[in-house]
């Protein structure tokens, strides 16, 4: 088994790998926000509770990545597989920074919303994986009969290091993104002065966490885009759904259309370039300044119709 699912034959060791059987889909394996304990204290998953049909509990799923293991789910996989996998979260006593974990394979389907705000790591997949997917894009396979997915992020950060893109292609520090998918937290927690264009439309929190960089969706977006921004620029060339930039701490967000309802909830500095939107107070709406004009002609925008919200 070990030897099936090494990669780079030759140039890793074999990793200890933790079976875990799946006779139904679970939720949330792998994820290292335990389905965002921060707000839930607990109630819904918490790190001591055991995998159903299995005796490892979820918390020891984590570890086992953290600690370079691989992980082999028999049988298909829930919504939220490897959440945030990667990211040595703070709330739980970590750096908040990324680091190298191990590899995922499922030998069946995954459910939606896998990888989302991923940033290390592998996902290897023999069956369907259900849209919106995460931070994701597709990378020839060195396992037969499985995809292998590799974080957006960590291809900015880290380069390829031999792998080989799928619906993408990587020119300098410009990733473009035109396979066909529907993805959520594109570019979370990007940290480079590098550009990521995707064309088509996305789902939940473009460019959630980033501080560094920029994210352009050719098409429109779901809600919290922007969420937590804390840098670098989002660009949505269409409407985005409600919640657009909450939490934003820093940075800028240009929406060629609607920026939905609940703009800017607890939002404290940053600028969103908008044709329209409804903030939450105290963000305004207030006039354009030479700098926002001469910025959206640098992306290709008319200043004509937009809105500042500040």
């Amino acid at each position: 088994m070990l030897k099936i699912f090494g990669r780079k034959k030759g140039k890793e060791p074999k990793r200890e790998l933790l079976e875990l059987e799946a006779p139904e889909p679970v939720d949330c394996l792998c994820d290292f926000t335990f389905n965002f304990h921060w707000q839930h204290k607990g109630d819904k998953l918490d790190p001591t509770w055991k995998i159903p049909n299995n005796n490892c509990t979820f918390g020891e799923l984590v570890e086992h990545l953290k600690n370079g293991g691989d992980v082999l789910i028999n049988g298909d996989a829930g919504h939220r597989l490897s959440s945030s996998m990667g990211v040595d979260l703070k709330y739980f006593g970590g750096s908040g920074n990324d680091i190298p974990v191990g590899n995922v394979y499922v030998d069946g389907d995954v459910d939606t919303r896998m990888g989302i705000s991923m940033t290390r790591g592998y996902i290897y997949v023999k069956g369907i994986v259900k849209e919106p997917m995460g931070n994701l894009v597709k990378v020839k396979s060195d396992v037969n009969g499985y995809q292998k997915f590799r974080s957006i992020t960590d291809i900015i950060h880290h380069g390829l290091d031999g792998d080989k893109l799928e619906g993408c292609n990587l020119i300098g520090n410009k990733l473009l993104i035109d396979d066909g998918t529907v993805k959520d937290t594109v570019g979370a927690r990007l940290n480079h002065d590098a550009e990521i264009i995707l064309n088509g439309n996305v789902d939940l929190s473009t460019g959630i966490l980033m501080r560094k960089g920029t994210v352009r969706i050719n098409g429109i977006a779901g809600k919290n885009t922007g969420a937590l921004l804390n840098g670098g620029i989002v660009i949505i060339d269409g409407n985005t759904d409600d919640f657009t930039a909450i939490d934003m701490i820093n940075g800028i967000i240009i929406v060629n259309g609607d920026a939905g309802k609940f703009l800017a909830a607890n939002k404290k500095t940053g600028v969103i370039l908008a044709k329209s939107g409804s903030p939450i107070p105290t963000t305004k709406e207030k006039p354009l300044s030479s700098v926002d004009r001469k910025l959206l002609l640098g992306y290709g925008f008319n200043p004509q119709s937009f809105k500042k919200f500040e």
